[in-house]
């Protein structure tokens, strides 16, 4: 069949077959057979197509050819082929499909003339990768290539300056694929790959002669397909095919249409060592990332596991003192409560019971059966820092009653993570929400603050100097101050507190506890806890219920910026202490001015020159009492005012490893 038109095609190749086309290929003559009359030479031909396509599956190879009928006019030659990069049963099945919709069956058209003498038959694939060809003269034994088909798309074709150079990369790949093609026979195919420096573009090219067919005239066909090949690339083509019955070829630019890798190549280039040592780096950085984060990994479960070590440790020290305590204060009114009932009396612990979360452990109100508000205090089931002060809650409840203290009616436990710490509920919430609002603030007359000052130094009178033994509370704030219905304040939250023995004056930690703010020097820098420890913290808390400003924040004064302790010390120095107070003081100047000096000489550097508690609560209800004055305060602090006033709630609770 004669050579088409090169622009009778312009399929884009955009899939790695190598062309498509919706129907019949034009390549093909089953067009011009819309009806093959009935008679010997049609049967033959249809029983030679089914028996080469037989002989393809049964031999396992890529094409067959064969004959069909006795000599005479009815013999019928013919040759099927596929493309050796399809698997033996996609070629059986194209070659079955390409038959099945070819119109030799066709039952209608015209039986006259030509069409009824026209008995050469050649059908191609959709796609170039299959074909079929029948004809009553003998094209077998001749090794002929006939019928011919040249198909080929544009892609970008080169500048008429590079299309040299192309078709010379062209004719190199070619001819390199063809010789091996040759010299590995009876492989019935090839592929390769050549690089087009002047695009940086790779060509791919596939070349085939039929399966058993003499070297020589494998190589001898292979040059005159080539030829056309050439011709192809000569006119800007880059991409094509050249079909015959005994060998092909395909070639396209940048896109791999075959399968398998290329077994040829040609001026490829190598790769560069800029990227070899990108890709060692990367290894490399790879690598010690993994190992970085298995060693991180392996960290932290050993964390985990001493974690969970001492959890189990405390769980059981915890258990010890339950015991313990009931055998010895089992009628103090403490009671142990099921896990069912604090479920219930908090609604399953609902969103709308939270009353706040604290470091360690949210705070849920809860009615009991009978009508009794309690606080439930759950702990984090893995918080180790929690189950201390669990433990130290529970040590503590027995031996400690007095009316500005918050009463623990007692505790759950179920399992070994479920701990929960059940309160009195106290329905003015802490002093902290009053005093640091200026719409609740308003509610704390003058003579209300004084109270509550009264009452805190009378519960920590009680803890250093009344109760069976002298405990140092560690974490006084205005958080930690809960305010009754009557607005009688009771310190709260004796997880931090440190039991100190009858002899014992102070001690040395090497864990500091508190919040930053409210901690003593002595104890914030060098570990040393005291009673005056809670003295220091009591006089902030002091400054704070009066003036109804942060211990965090900065406070203008003289043109520069002072934190609370400074600004008090400051305008106490320059007779001024009435500035500091927030709320109508009427004529109780001299018991406001009495109230500044005690909390100026609660906060004094040394803790040598602070008072003891019961010292203060002396001076605070003893007008005729003549003060010393206080020295210069800790944490004295004044920077030039650069910014706006600032603030800050920074009222966290805090555990330091020194």
């Amino acid at each position: 069949m004669q050579m088409l038109i090169v622009s009778l095609l312009m399929l884009l190749l955009s899939t790695p077959n190598l062309l498509v086309a919706k129907q019949l290929p034009f390549c093909s003559n089953a067009n011009t057979i819309t009806h093959m009359p009935e008679g010997t030479y049609k049967t033959n031909l249809l029983q030679l197509a089914k028996n080469l396509i037989t002989n393809v599956n049964q031999t396992q190879l890529h094409s067959a050819n064969g004959t069909a009928g006795a000599a005479g006019p009815d013999t019928v030659y013919g040759a099927v082929l596929c493309r050796g990069d399809s698997s033996v049963e996609s070629c059986a099945t194209r070659l079955q499909r390409v038959l099945d919709t070819a119109s030799i069956n066709g039952t209608s058209g015209d039986d006259s003339g030509y069409f009824q003498n026209q008995k050469n038959v050649t059908l191609y694939d959709h796609d170039f990768q299959a074909l079929l060809s029948f004809s009553d003269k003998d094209f077998i034994s001749s090794f002929s290539n006939a019928p011919e088909c040249t198909v080929s798309a544009y892609l970008n074709p080169p500048p008429d300056a590079d299309r040299a150079q192309f078709s010379q990369l062209f004719s190199e790949l070619m001819e390199k694929i063809a010789a091996a093609v040759v010299s590995r026979r009876p492989v019935s195919y090839l592929t390769g790959r050549g690089w087009f420096d002047l695009k940086s573009q790779t060509v791919y090219a596939l070349a085939q002669c039929t399966d058993g067919m003499p070297p020589e005239n494998c190589r001898s066909c292979l040059d005159g397909i080539i030829d056309e090949g050439k011709k192809m690339v000569g006119g800007g083509l880059t991409g094509g095919a050249v079909l015959g019955m005994r060998c092909s070829l395909w070639y396209q630019t940048d896109v791999k249409f075959f399968a398998g890798d290329p077994e040829v190549s040609l001026h490829m280039p190598t790769p560069s060592k800029f990227w070899i040592w990108v890709v060692i780096g990367s290894f490399s950085l790879m690598v010690s990332i993994s190992w970085l984060l298995v060693h991180i990994w392996i960290k932290r479960e050993r964390k985990r596991e001493q974690a969970r070590f001492e959890l189990r440790l405390l769980s059981m020290a915890v258990q010890n003192v339950i015991n313990l305590w009931r055998i010895e204060e089992g009628n103090s009114g403490f009671s142990l409560y099921d896990f069912s009932q604090i479920k219930e009396a908090t609604q399953n612990f609902s969103r709308e019971n939270k009353l706040g979360q604290g470091g360690f452990g949210a705070v849920y109100k809860g009615l009991l059966p009978g009508g009794l508000e309690v606080a439930v205090k759950r702990l984090s089931a893995c918080s180790v820092q929690g189950l201390l002060e669990f433990k130290n809650e529970i040590q503590l409840i027995a031996k400690l009653q007095h009316k500005n203290l918050v009463k623990l009616l007692g505790c759950c436990i179920e399992g070994e993570h479920e701990k929960m710490l059940v309160y009195e509920y106290l329905q003015n919430r802490s002093l902290d929400v009053f005093i640091f609002d200026f719409v609740k603030g308003a509610q704390l007359t003058w003579s209300k603050r004084l109270r509550i000052i009264d009452g805190i130094a009378q519960g920590i009178l009680y803890l250093h100097n009344h109760s069976r033994v002298c405990v140092v509370h560690r974490d006084l704030k205005a958080s930690n101050i809960l305010l009754d219905s009557d607005m009688t304040p009771k310190i709260s939250d004796f997880g931090m507190a440190r039991i100190f023995g009858s002899n014992m004056i102070e001690s040395n930690t090497t864990r500091i506890v508190g919040t930053h703010g409210y901690i003593s020097p002595e104890y914030a820098f060098d570990g040393v806890c005291s009673i005056k420890s809670d003295v220091f913290s009591f006089g902030v808390l002091v400054l704070e219920i009066i003036s109804g400003k942060r211990t965090a924040g900065f406070y203008p004064y003289d043109g520069k910026l002072c934190n609370l302790i400074s600004y008090a010390w400051q305008l106490w120095r320059s007779g001024q202490g009435h500035e500091l107070v927030c709320c109508r003081i009427g004529n109780n100047h001299k018991v406001i001015q009495r109230c500044i000096q005690v909390a100026l000489l609660c906060v004094q550097e040394r803790a040598d020159d602070r008072p003891s508690i019961d010292q203060v609560v002396t001076m605070l209800n003893s007008e005729e009492m003549t003060l010393p004055k206080p020295n210069q305060p800790a944490y004295f602090y004044v920077r030039s005012s650069g910014s706006d006033d600032s603030s800050c709630n920074n009222s966290i609770s805090i555990t330091l490893a020194r």
